[in-house]
C-alpha cells in the first residue's frame, strides 16, 4: 500500500477529529426511535422518522395510575394517593430506564387502539424488554386481556410472577387497587 502524502495524511486526521468533536451520531443512523416523553408508566411519546410525535402504548402490562387533573393531584381518597404514588414510581423507573438506553427505544408494535395510541413492546437498544423490568420490579401487572397479542406473553408472566412470589412493589401493598379496577370504579367521581 502506498504511502499517503502528508496533505492527505492531514485531511484525513481533521475529519476524523471533526467528526468526534461534533458528534458522530449526526452522520451515522443511530437505533430506534428517540423518546420526547414519558408520560406515565406505561405509555410515552416517541419522535418517528418524519418528525411526528407518536403516542405509544406498553403491550401486555398495566401500571398504576398517576395525577393528571388539578383535582386528582389535590385529592385526599386513600385510594387515589396509593395509586398515584405507585403511578409516579412506574412513570420514575420508566424514565430512569430511557435515559440508560441513550433517550431511544426500539418498538415492536403489535396493535392500535381506540384513542390512536401505538401499542408495542418496548426495548432499549441494549435488549432491555422495559414491560419486563417493570413487571418484575412490581410496578406493573399483566393486563390478561390483551395478552394474546402479546409476543412475549410467557417472558411477562413469568416477570409478575416472580415479583409476585417476592411481594415486590405494588404485590408489597395489601391496599393496591389494580389499575382497570381503580379506573372503572375511582375515575367515574
Amino acid at each position: 500500500m502506498e504511502k499517503l502524502t502528508k496533505p492527505v495524511r492531514f485531511w484525513l486526521c481533521a475529519t476524523i477529529m471533526i467528526l468526534a468533536l461534533i458528534g458522530c451520531d449526526r452522520f451515522i443512523a443511530t437505533s430506534g426511535e428517540p423518546v420526547e416523553r414519558v408520560s406515565d408508566g406505561d405509555t410515552l411519546v416517541v419522535k418517528d422518522a418524519d418528525g411526528k410525535n407518536i403516542t405509544v402504548r406498553f403491550a401486555c402490562v398495566d401500571a398504576p395510575e398517576i395525577a393528571h387533573t388539578n383535582k386528582e393531584k389535590q385529592s385526599k381518597s386513600s385510594s387515589d394517593r396509593n395509586q398515584f404514588t405507585w403511578g409516579v414510581k412506574a412513570q420514575e423507573r420508566v424514565q430512569e430506564l430511557v435515559q440508560q438506553g441513550g433517550d431511544r427505544v426500539t418498538l415492536n408494535i403489535t396493535d392500535s387502539d381506540r384513542y390512536g395510541r401505538k401499542i408495542a413492546e418496548v426495548r432499549l437498544k441494549n435488549g432491555t424488554f422495559v414491560q419486563q423490568v417493570l413487571l418484575q420490579e412490581g410496578l406493573a401487572k399483566v393486563y390478561r386481556p390483551y395478552l394474546n397479542k402479546c409476543p412475549s406473553k410467557d417472558l411477562v408472566q413469568q416477570a409478575e410472577a416472580k415479583a409476585k412470589e417476592q411481594r415486590l412493589g405494588i404485590w408489597s401493598d395489601t391496599k393496591f387497587v389494580n389499575p382497570w379496577e381503580y379506573r372503572s370504579l375511582y375515575k367515574k367521581k
